[in-house]
């Protein structure tokens, strides 16, 4: 097993700490992780574990919205044709499906436009600003993408097609010339949160029209099962008005779904209520599938769809091609492996940059993620397209890899993105230089701790602190996410009270007992097999952990989901 970095929080003041438990009535060692999270006082407890829609923002604090909602209301005043364009990805689909599902419901002037990934790469392309053209549309939403955009933008206006970003990414030094740009990481912007994804811009937008012009569309709360699976794919964190809209998101998503994201469920086996993670896992590979494989329309079809017998038809299609995207991602992984573990440098580096000219676009950001799995550290995987190189960048917790990119733009045509993903476009005869110049900024930066995978710890419990109320509380705090994070535990003096198999010949199962407590739970560590000699020795050892709840043959039980082990 890799060795990896436990970090345990800080305690919180011991005076704070017994104010909020006697408040809220909770134990301390859940008064503590609710401190960790800005939960320090009854008032924050409620709004924390009881989200309401009253906490969302007023859309009209975010710069441009004002001048959006005019141009809207102007072009379908004057019966204008408007586009709705988006990126290919789960948040720039389901972006799309919300913006255009909204508009064409009362008006019928617009239509959407996915780039070709292929053909015409992330973002504005030059191809849609002429297909615009010559189909007579005289504006264009986007959404998820666009702020980079800024001589495409500049070359439509010169054409008489004006522009409305919706955007969520980190602006360049120029924003690009649209009649309004909507993107709260906007150094002028002084809307109250800055963590929506491009699907949430999408809905504050549609908000403001509505509150507008509240006969063009009865709720739009409608929407909120696309902005949940817009919130969970695109990994943003999981706090303030991000909160409120996957709270009230995933409500909808298990109580009314569209059909589209109904069956899409269904062929992902999900089972009950789902939740963030089976949102990532399930439904996200399905929709990315369509961009990653072929063509992301197929993706907004299946989410504009308005008959079940429709959205089974896009949902099964979708399904075929995510099979065919999990053989590209499996090979791709094994080819990049190899590489690194052939390549004495590689193996020593503290960065991975690997190029193959006939690696699968599509996947590379996957493959990128899956190499981190193996190599904890900054990691870009590039391929050819368009007789360029092109890569997707990941990172590892702590480490902002737009940075370290944005430092070598020198040798880049564009980039783009988020602290731990970025995509990125180069001449192929700069590979090489790329390679080195990003290696040399990583290493004389990323500080060495970040190069050992990280554990983090909300606090050190006894055995007896876990109880059915505070498995309860801990569900609670859901939904679970970046920056609200499923706590994990540690706990010292643990030995075996009985029960140590091994399942599958990969995963470690056993009843866990801790010296001094009464209680003892099922523990079960996913592909921890490797631990089973040394705890047959005997020998106490501390244990990292999540608390869930086991189904098991009708019968309930509170167990402890291992994430690593360390001997005393």
């Amino acid at each position: 097993m890799v060795e990896k970095r436990w970090v345990l929080k800080e305690e919180p003041n011991q005076d704070q700490v017994d104010k909020l438990s006697s408040a809220i009535n909770v134990s301390e060692p859940l008064a503590k992780i609710l401190i960790h999270r800005g939960v320090t006082d009854f008032d924050a407890a409620k709004t924390f574990f009881r989200p309401s829609l009253d906490m969302l923002h007023d859309p009209f604090l975010m710069q441009d919205m004002h001048i959006a909602v005019e141009r809207i209301e102007l072009a379908i005043a004057n019966n204008e044709k408007i586009l709705v364009y988006g990126d290919y990805d789960v948040d720039g689909t389901t972006s799309v499906a919300l913006f255009y599902g909204f508009l064409n419901s009362f008006y019928f002037n617009c239509d959407f436009y996915i780039p070709d990934r292929y053909k015409e790469g992330y973002g504005v392309s030059s191809q849609a600003i002429d297909w615009a053209n010559e189909n007579d549309f005289s504006l264009i939403v986007t959404l998820d993408c666009g702020i980079k955009s800024v001589e495409l933008i500049e070359k439509a206006a010169n054409l008489g097609i004006d522009f409305i970003v919706c955007d969520h990414h980190r602006p360049g030094e120029v924003l690009p010339p649209a009649v309004a740009v909507l993107d709260p990481k906007r150094d002028d912007c002084h809307y109250p949160y800055d963590e929506l994804p491009g699907c949430g811009i999408g809905f504050k937008l549609m908000q403001a029209l509505v509150s507008k012009n509240p006969s063009w569309y009865e709720n739009p709360l409608d929407f909120l099962d696309l902005v949940v699976v817009s919130i969970a794919s695109d990994i943003v964190p999981i706090t303030g008005e991000n909160r409120v809209l996957a709270y009230y998101g995933l409500k909808k998503l298990n109580t009314s779904p569209s059909p589209g994201l109904s069956a899409l469920m269904t062929l992902a086996g999900v089972k009950g209520d789902i939740n963030i993670t089976g949102v990532v896992f399930g439904m996200a590979p399905r929709i990315n599938a369509a961009g990653r494989i072929s063509h992301a329309e197929m993706a907004v079809n299946l989410l504009l769809a308005a008959s079940e017998d429709d959205a089974y038809h896009y949902a099964e299609k979708l399904n075929i091609k995510n099979k065919k995207r999990k053989d590209y991602d499996s090979s791709i992984t094994d080819e990049a492996i190899k590489m690194i573990e052939s390549d004495t440098i590689l193996q020593t580096s503290k960065t991975t940059v690997l190029f193959k000219n006939d690696w699968h676009k599509g996947v590379i950001g996957i493959v990128a993620s899956r190499c981190i799995e193996h190599y904890h550290r900054p990691t870009i995987i590039l391929t050819e397209s368009n007789n360029k190189a092109t890569g997707s960048a990941r990172s590892v917790p702590g480490f902002d890899v737009y940075n370290a990119i944005s430092n070598c733009s020198d040798l880049l045509e564009q980039f783009g993105g988020h602290k731990y993903a970025a995509g990125l476009t180069l001449d192929l005869n700069n590979i090489a230089a790329f390679q080195q110049k990003f290696e040399e900024e990583v290493a004389n930066t990323i500080p060495e701790e970040l190069l050992i995978p990280l554990i983090n710890i909300d606090d050190n419990i006894s055995f007896d602190d876990i109880t059915p109320k505070f498995l309860n509380i801990i569900n609670q705090m859901a939904p679970f996410g970046p920056e609200n994070l499923r706590p994990t535990f540690m706990a010292e003096n643990v030995t075996v009270a009985s029960s140590l198999r091994i399942l599958k010949n990969q995963h470690l199962k056993f009843i866990a007992k801790q010296e001094g407590n009464s209680k003892q739970f099922d523990a079960i560590g996913f592909n921890m097999a490797v631990y089973e000699k040394d705890i047959k020795q005997g020998r106490p050892f501390k244990i990292a952990f999540g608390i869930e709840e086991n189904n098991y043959m009708g019968r309930q039980s509170i167990q402890l989901k291992l994430k690593d082990i360390k001997f005393d």
